[in-house]
Order: structure tokens, then C-alpha cells, then sequence
């Protein structure tokens, strides 16, 4: 059976996610796996996928990036999906894992792109140094401290904190930091 597994990031990237289901579909995959979920959240659909594949099976995915969010990952499923004798394929990058060179491609393929995602993350970093360094970085406003005074007087009302916080709409440890500001480091 070729089975297929098609993921995007966010809800937003609807055509994206419309295209690889199209492109499953049209290579032959009988069940599609799909889900909208970042690549370091919980995948539960990948795991039905792999769960759901048997001996002489072919989990097929459009792209790399898809399916896994590192070599030490891809790693990962491609030998659970050894040790039942299911194939792989990348469709994008020609990969076929019931070959060598297929094998031995997609470890290659694996680590340049966990390289590049790595160097990208270096640069938002410096990119971020550099915008602190200017001024123009200054993070998130601290939307609890300024409603530190409704805090305290809600307090005074006897509330409770999680009574405040469902009322403020922030988070109990954000009201706690409010009402006892000494204990911070």
C-alpha cells in the first residue's frame, strides 16, 4: 500500500497543504495522513502514519521538511520504518529509500538540510543581538505589570488569583509576580 503524509505549519498555509494532498492523491496513495501542525509540536497524525504502515508499504511525502524536523528525527522514523520493511520516498528530491543510493541520498539530503536550518537560526540570532544592540529590540510589552494596580484592587476584593487572572485574561503566575514584585530576581 502507498501511504501518504502531508503536513503544513499553520492553518494559513492552506494552498500548500491543498497541493501536497493533490500530489499524494495523484501518486497513488491509497490513505493520506495530513495535519497542521508545527514541526516541533505533537505529530500525532505522523505517528498514526507510521503506526499504520506494514511490511511492503511506502510512506511517500512531497518534500524533507514535511516529515522531519532534523537528521536525528529522520533518522528516527526511517528506522522504525526499516524494522517493519516499509520504503520511503521524498517525491521532490527523487528518494527512494528502498534502494542504497535512495539510503544513502536521504542521509546526505538530511544533513544539509538540518545544517541550513541551523545557520538560519544563527542569523536570526545575531539579527536579533544586533537589533538590541541598535535599540529597536525590546521584546514583548509586560502586559501583566501594567495592569499591576486592577491586580492588587481585585485582590482587595478578595478574589482569588486564578479568579483574577481568568478576569484580566492573564496568566496566574503573571498575577502572582503582580502582588509580590519582591520575590522576583
Amino acid at each position: 500500500m502507498i501511504v501518504g503524509y502531508a503536513r503544513t505549519s499553520t492553518l494559513d498555509q492552506e494552498a500548500g497543504f491543498e497541493a501536497q494532498v493533490r500530489d499524494l492523491t495523484a501518486l497513488g496513495c491509497e490513505r493520506i495522513f495530513k495535519e497542521q501542525v508545527s514541526s516541533v509540536g505533537k505529530r500525532t497524525e505522523l505517528d498514526a502514519a507510521v503506526d499504520f504502515c506494514r511490511e511492503g508499504d511506502t510512506l511517500v511525502v512531497t518534500k524533507l521538511d514535511r516529515l522531519a524536523r532534523s537528521v536525528t528525527h529522520l533518522g528516527k522514523i526511517i528506522e522504525t520504518l526499516e524494522a517493519k520493511g516499509v520504503a520511503m520516498r521524498i517525491v521532490n528530491l527523487g528518494v527512494d529509500t528502498t534502494t542504497p543510493t535512495g539510503k544513502l541520498m536521504l542521509n546526505v539530503l538530511g544533513g544539509v538540510a538540518q545544517f541550513e536550518r541551523e545557520m538560519m537560526l544563527e542569523r536570526q540570532r545575531e539579527g536579533i543581538k544586533s537589533a538590541k544592540d541598535a535599540g529597536k529590540y525590546k521584546g514583548r510589552k509586560p502586559t501583566a505589570q501594567a495592569k499591576a494596580d486592577e491586580i492588587k484592587a481585585l485582590k482587595a476584593e478578595g478574589l482569588s488569583m486564578a479568579k483574577i487572572a481568568s478576569k484580566l485574561g492573564i496568566g496566574v503566575g503573571s498575577v502572582h509576580r503582580a502582588l509580590n514584585p519582591a520575590k522576583q530576581a
